[in-house]
Parts: C-alpha cells; structure tokens; sequence
C-alpha cells in the first residue's frame, strides 16, 4: 500500500461526504415537499434550493470520475453488481431535475401536482436507493477472483433487510437535514410549521440512527477493527454523538444555523465511518475475503494517481470556490419573484 492509494480513499471521502451533506438536505426538501399546504408554499420550498441543487450535484459528478479513474476496477465492480439500483437513481436525479424545471411552466393545478409527485417520488427513492448501496457495500457482495462477480446479485439479495433499513436511515437523516435547511430559509407561519417538522424528523431520525448503529456493531464486527488499529479515532464516533445530541439543542434554543452544522457534521462522521468499516477494502466479497477489491489490488498506476493528484489539487479550489460563491449570493430568507419556479 502507497500513500497515494490512502490519500485517493481519503479524498474519495471527502467528495462523497460533501455531496451527502450539500445535495442531502435538497434532497430532503423533496422528501418534505408533500406536507406544504399551498402552491405558493411548495414554490418557497421548490425555490429555497433552486439556486443550489444543479450545483450540489457536481460533488457527485466529480466523485464518480474520481472512483473511475483512481480506482476503475471498484467501479467496475460496484456500477455492475448493482446495476439496477445505480440506474434508479440516474433516473430519479433526471426526474427530480425535470421537475423542478416544468413544474410552474403551466398553472394548471393538475399540471403542477404531476410533477410535484415526480419530484416528492424521486426525491424518496434517490435517497432511499443511495441507503441501500451503502448497506450492500457494507454487506459485503459475491466477487470472484478476479474482481468479476460469480453471479448478479437478486433483487431480493440487493434489498435485504440490512440494506432496507440503511435506506430508510437515509432518508431519515435527508429529511431532518432538509427540515433544518428550510426553517433557515424561510419565516412566519410556514417556518412555524417546519419547526415542527424538525422535531418530527429528528425522533424519526434518532431511532433510525440507534438501531441501524446496534444492527451493524452485531451483523459486522469487522465494521470496529479499526478502534484496535487507530484508536486515536475513537473522537470521530464521541464527536458523532456530541453533534446528534445539539441538534434536539439547538432547535429548542432557537438556533437553527447552530442545529443544521451539527446535522452536516452527523453526516460526514457517518461517512468517516463507513470508510474505516471498509478500509482498506473499497468492495468487500461475501464469498472469501481473499478477493477483496482493495485500495491496492483496484488501484489506476502509480504515475495515473500522480497525475490525478495534480489535477486534483488545481481543480478543487474552483469547485470550493464556486460552491462558497453560489451559498453567499443566495443566502437569506426565500423570495418569490417572477423569475421564481
């Protein structure tokens, strides 16, 4: 193993975690969308990230470039194995950005509730899926030797109970970010509606995360080796706690942006801690451990990752600047214009 084979898993993680925590709490307002009462209440929250979302998702773009170039047999593998699910969700993110778009090209009411269902639907179902391939990731899946697999997985196998509930926890943990997100970014009697829903949200969110964290402990103890290898990194998991404990604080304290920080830094320690489960396997196989897809054995050439490293390091300041850029113009409460969706 080469420092860069850990740097490229690492950088992986942080594009990944980026996108969980930018694009999941629009992700969230979708899932949120069916409990606004009026059209104009949809529009506030269809507009709150119009602005945003086409943007969140070239997190995604680029951690998918990433994985191909940097680590192309993992992304054989996984874009193979499941294929089914990574379709639904290229499908569901072409709908939801769709929807978003046609919705108010026409005022009919029937028109309008088309494709609020389409966004609500693949909204849910984006979010449920990426739950799912992280539980089957997890799981483990059935690679041969050769990094191929000794057979599709089913749709029964891609949605076993574990896989489901990381599902669900999904989308638990998008709706209370996006519950967050929107009492920040709106006011009066429809803010007063969301408080409600954050707190709805987070008891929803709260069981998902304990059952989900004492199912994967028991079904997984290789999920935990790290705390005998690195247990310097026990503070992520103590300060995991720490920021799911000052969400409930923060809303009731009446501290919003404080509760939405603690919500992106839940979401990144869970993804800190789905990589040191796999570390240093990017796709574990459920048949011998032997024909793990590793950060080694699934790695692009040494001089591909120097070169990646390069581009890397003068690209990401344009992608962090345009994202620090698009946040600060569009910061305040939600507007509606006659340019609005």
């Amino acid at each position: 193993m080469e420092p860069l084979h850990v740097l490229w898993f690492v950088l992986l993680g942080v594009l990944l975690a980026g996108y969980a925590i930018l694009d999941g709490f629009d992700l969230g307002v979708g899932i949120l969308h069916p409990f606004a009462r009026t059209d104009t209440e949809r529009r506030l929250l269809m507009n709150s990230i119009g602005p945003l979302w086409d943007g969140n998702e070239v997190w995604l773009v680029v951690f998918g470039g990433a994985l191909f170039a940097a680590f192309p047999n993992a992304y054989a593998a996984a874009l193979s194995g499941l294929y089914l699910p990574f379709f639904l969700i290229l499908a569901c993110l072409i709908f939801r950005g769709v929807s978003i778009e046609f919705r108010s090209k026409q005022p009919g009411r029937w028109w309008r509730a088309g494709w609020d269902g389409f966004f609500f639907a693949s909204s849910l179902l984006a979010t449920f899926l990426f739950g799912v391939t992280v539980g089957n990731v997890m799981r483990g899946l059935p690679l041969g030797p050769d990094g191929d697999f000794l057979r599709a997985p089913t749709l029964a196998e891609v949605l076993g109970p574990y896989p489901v509930a990381v599902g669900v926890f999904a989308v638990a943990t998008f709706a209370l970010h996006g519950a967050i997100f929107l009492y920040l970014k709106t006011e009066g009697e429809l803010q007063a509606r969301i408080r409600g829903w954050m707190w709805r949200a987070f008891w929803a969110f709260l069981a998902c995360y304990l059952g989900v964290t004492a199912w994967t402990v028991a079904a997984f103890p290789h999920a935990t080796d790290w705390q005998i290898d690195y247990p310097a990194l026990w503070v992520v998991p103590v300060l995991n706690v720490l920021a799911v404990a000052n969400i409930p604080r923060a809303i009731y304290q009446g501290r919003p942006l404080d509760a939405f920080v603690s919500s992106a830094c839940c979401i990144a320690a869970f993804t800190f801690l789905f990589g040191l489960a796999l570390f240093p396997n990017l796709i574990a196989s459920d048949v011998d451990p032997a024909w793990n897809l590793t950060v080694v054995n699934a790695a692009s050439s040494t001089p591909t990752l120097w070169t990646m490293t390069i581009v890397a390091l003068i690209g990401m300041p344009f992608v962090l600047a345009y994202t620090i850029t698009v946040y600060w113009i569009f910061r305040g409460k939600t507007k509606l214009d006659r340019f609005s969706y």
